[in-house]
């Protein structure tokens, strides 16, 4: 039974360029975190993420919506989870700050976030597995389908999920194998071009066959010029990524998407205003077969659903510490599934839940193990921090979801 709740504002100034783009050049890495602590000891920690400012008031809210699960069981909790979390998101007055979306949302995904942690630890073994071995029809209740009727209802998506249990246990090796990663810091917008030329080289040495460089510069002949350094440096085998942070108009966009079609790009990310659904869609259209990512500003299912329904995105970057947590995550990773859009998540924790969720969404839900975004800023942090090896993740086989925190 849940007896405590405790919120904590954590922030890691990251300093040296790290973690700078086109919109936040001087960020400050930090997470609302949520511990729910229940009458045997157990903790569960969820977060969600931030750049600093406003980072209290999501704790806030977390702990507004944490005192929902006070003297309650954690498996009494998921065994019905959608219906909390609808109830939670559509508190009558709280909903007004949403809805849906920015401080409020954040503080649920902080404690969702918690509930599958605490769920994990609870049943003994690494959230990863706990997922997977759910029947669809347990998975099906932790997930609120509201507004989504007319693409996915209940029966749908439970024989979704049932109809990728044929190949289920061939995908199991990815287990054994491991997920593969993208090096994210090679090219952050602050680091001078030689730098990134340096970067590239180590992330090659390190294994990686897929790395991001950041875009958005005033000068366009900037994002150019470092674009094709990626280029030259990585090789044409690597896939390389180009992420603009939404600095652009559609005008802008259109103009230096064209222009950075050359150095032949695996994606283009978050391109412009991160709302702007039809700019994606005419963008994508243009620029085609060159295809957009998006995701890490998109706040709840409504929205992804909305850019699938318009054909606006190659690869979506749903992330489950910026939507309402690991619930609203699997929502949105059964509509891609739908529409056979890859699920690339954008990695607010550094990868330490998303390890287990993209294991989930190839093994029960049949997604293409692409790759995983991979952050090392905040590895020292964490009591069991993601290992990478030959660009590589290795397997959490601890119980939960790698999200405690270091004292």
């Amino acid at each position: 039974m849940i007896q405590k709740i405790i919120t904590e504002d954590r922030r890691y100034p990251l300093g040296s360029g790290a973690g700078s783009d086109a919109i936040h050049r001087d960020p400050v890495y930090s997470y609302a975190v949520t511990k729910l602590v229940d009458d045997s000891g157990l903790v569960g920690t969820g977060f969600a993420f931030t750049v600093g400012e406003g980072n209290d008031l999501v704790c806030k809210a977390a702990a507004f919506y944490a005192e929902n699960l006070k003297g309650k069981d954690i498996e009494e909790v998921m065994s019905d989870f959608g219906s909390l979390f609808n109830a939670m998101s559509n508190e009558q007055q709280f909903r007004w700050l949403g809805p849906h979306k920015g401080v409020v949302h954040l503080g649920l995904a902080s404690v969702t976030n918690a509930c599958y942690d605490l769920w994990a630890k609870k049943r003994g073994m690494p959230l990863w597995k706990l997922l997977i071995d759910l029947s669809p029809e347990q998975i099906v209740n932790t997930l609120d389908l509201s507004y989504l009727e007319e693409e996915m209802t209940r029966e749908q998506a439970i024989d979704l999920i049932g109809s990728q249990n044929q190949g289920a246990e061939g995908r199991k090796g990815i287990i054994t194998k491991g997920y593969p990663g993208y090096d994210t810091s090679i090219g952050w917008f602050n680091y001078s071009d030689e730098k990134v030329r340096e970067n590239c080289k180590k992330a090659v040495a390190e294994g990686f066959t897929a790395m991001k460089l950041k875009v958005g510069s005033k000068e366009f002949e900037r994002d150019v010029r470092r674009a094709h350094i990626v280029r030259e440096v990585a090789g044409n085998d690597v896939k390389v990524m180009l992420d603009a942070n939404q600095q652009w108009t559609l005008p802008q966009a259109l103009d230096i998407c064209k222009q950075l079609q050359s150095m032949n790009p695996f994606w283009i990310e978050e391109p412009t205003h991160p709302d702007d659904i039809l700019a994606h869609k005419i963008l994508a259209e243009a620029i085609a077969p060159t295809k957009l990512a998006l995701g890490e500003h998109v706040p709840n299912r409504i929205i992804f659903k909305n850019y699938l329904q318009t054909k606006s995105a190659g690869f979506i970057q749903v992330d489950a510490v910026r939507v309402g947590g690991v619930s609203e995550f699997i929502t949105v990773s059964l509509l891609c599934k739908k529409y056979g859009i890859p699920v690339v998540p954008h990695v607010g924790d550094m990868g330490q839940l998303h390890q287990h969720l993209v294991l989930f969404n190839h093994i029960k839900l049949g997604h293409e193990a692409l790759f995983l975004e991979h952050i090392p800023h905040l590895q020292k942090h964490f009591v069991n921090p993601v290992k990478i090896e030959n660009g590589v993740y290795i397997t959490p086989q601890t119980e939960g979801s790698s999200c405690d925190l270091k004292d």
